[in-house]
C-alpha cells in the first residue's frame, strides 16, 4: 500500500513539474528561481552598475525589492526586461527605463513603466482603482512618486511623505502650514491616512467612500449616532472644517458666529430651532439693534456646546 501511495505522489510531482516548465510568466515577470539563481541574474547587471553610480543602485538590496530570501523578489530583468542588446552595447538602452527626467537614456512612457510595476502589484487591493483614477489619468508613472533603488522611499515614510505630495499639491502645502492644521508637518499623520493615491471609489481619492467616513476613522467620537443630530455633521465635515489647514482653530472655514450664520440666518428667539429660524440677534426682530452679549462675543458655542450632536433628552438645541 505504501509503495502504491509513493508511486501516485511521484506521478503527481512529475506532472506538476512538467506543468510548471510550460507555464509562461506574466509580462515583465521572470519565472520563479532560487535566491542563488536570482543573484546570478542580477550579477549580469551589477558587473557595471555598482556603487560608483551617481544614483544609488545597489541600495535596492536594502529594500523589499532586493530581499532574495523571499521567492517573490524580482531580479533586475523582472522590471527592466531582458535587455539583451544593452548587455552587449551600452549605447543600447534597457528595454524599460524608469523615471520622469531624461538622463543617459530617455525614460519609457508612463504607461509602459507602470505595466512593469503592476505586473506584480496590481493584485494589491489598494490598487484596485488605479485604472481611471486621478493620478493614472494625469499620466503619472509609479516612479513619479516612488524611488525603488533607495533604502528609504520618502513617499512611504510619514515624516517625508508630504514633501513628495507637495511637489504637485502646492495649495495643500500652504494650507498645511497654517496656524491650525492636521499634524502632517510634524510627521504624526501622512497624506495616505486620508487619501489613497493609487485610486479610490470615493471622491478626492479618499480612503473611504465619503468625507465623513474618512474623518470618522480618527474622529470616532463625532460619529454618533446621536439622539439629536446636527445635520451638516452627518452630511459633510467640510461644511464647517477645511481639512488641510486654517488660521481659525479648529480647522474652521470661518469664525463663529459668521460660520453659523451661513445656515442659521433668522431671529435667535424663534420658537423653531431649525435653519433660518434659529439664529440672528437674541430677542427677535424687535430688538435687533441690541444684540446679546453671546452674539457680540462671537460665542454661539458658549451655549450650543454640543455642535456635533447630543444624546441628552433635553439636547434638542445642542446645549447639553
Amino acid at each position: 500500500m505504501t509503495i502504491f501511495i509513493n508511486i501516485i505522489l511521484l506521478c503527481g510531482f512529475l506532472m506538476t513539474s512538467a506543468y510548471a516548465e510550460n507555464v509562461q510568466p506574466a509580462v515583465g515577470v521572470t519565472s520563479a528561481k532560487s535566491p542563488a539563481q536570482m543573484i546570478d541574474r542580477d550579477s549580469e547587471c551589477t558587473r557595471c552598475h555598482d556603487e560608483n553610480e551617481t544614483k544609488p543602485i545597489l541600495s535596492i538590496y536594502q529594500t523589499a525589492h532586493g530581499n532574495k530570501a523571499d521567492a517573490r523578489t524580482p531580479s533586475c530583468q523582472s522590471c527592466h526586461g531582458e535587455s539583451v542588446k544593452h548587455l552587449t552595447s551600452k549605447t543600447d538602452a534597457p528595454d524599460v527605463i524608469f523615471g520622469v527626467k531624461k538622463g543617459v537614456y530617455t525614460p519609457n512612457k508612463a504607461q509602459d513603466q507602470n505595466v512593469a510595476c503592476l505586473s506584480c502589484h496590481e493584485k494589491d487591493p489598494k490598487r484596485t482603482h488605479w485604472q481611471g483614477g486621478a493620478h493614472q489619468a494625469a499620466d503619472l508613472a509609479c516612479t513619479s512618486c516612488h524611488v525603488v533603488h533607495s533604502a528609504h522611499d520618502k513617499v512611504r515614510e510619514k515624516p517625508t511623505q508630504a514633501l513628495v505630495c507637495f511637489t504637485c499639491h502646492q495649495d495643500q502645502k500652504a494650507q498645511a502650514n497654517k496656524f491650525s492644521h492636521h499634524p502632517i508637518p510634524e510627521g504624526k499623520i501622512a497624506c495616505s491616512d486620508c487619501h489613497n493615491p493609487h485610486g479610490s471609489a470615493g471622491p478626492k481619492l479618499l480612503v473611504k467612500n465619503t468625507v465623513t467616513e474618512t474623518c470618522y476613522t480618527c474622529h470616532a467620537e463625532k460619529r454618533g449616532p446621536f439622539l439629536w443630530e446636527h445635520q451638516p455633521v452627518s452630511e459633510d465635515c467640510t461644511n464647517c472644517h477645511t481639512p488641510h489647514g486654517s488660521n481659525i482653530t479648529p480647522l474652521l472655514k470661518s469664525r463663529p458666529p459668521f460660520m453659523c450664520d451661513e445656515c442659521h440666518d433668522g431671529p435667535h428667539a424663534s420658537k423653531s430651532p431649525v435653519a433660518g429660524n434659529a439664529a440672528g440677534y437674541q430677542g427677535g426682530l424687535a430688538s435687533t439693534s441690541n444684540p446679546s452679549s453671546s452674539y457680540t462675543g462671537r460665542a454661539c458655542m458658549n451655549c450650543h456646546s454640543m455642535v456635533h450632536g447630543s444624546n441628552d433628552p433635553a439636547g434638542a438645541l445642542l446645549q447639553r
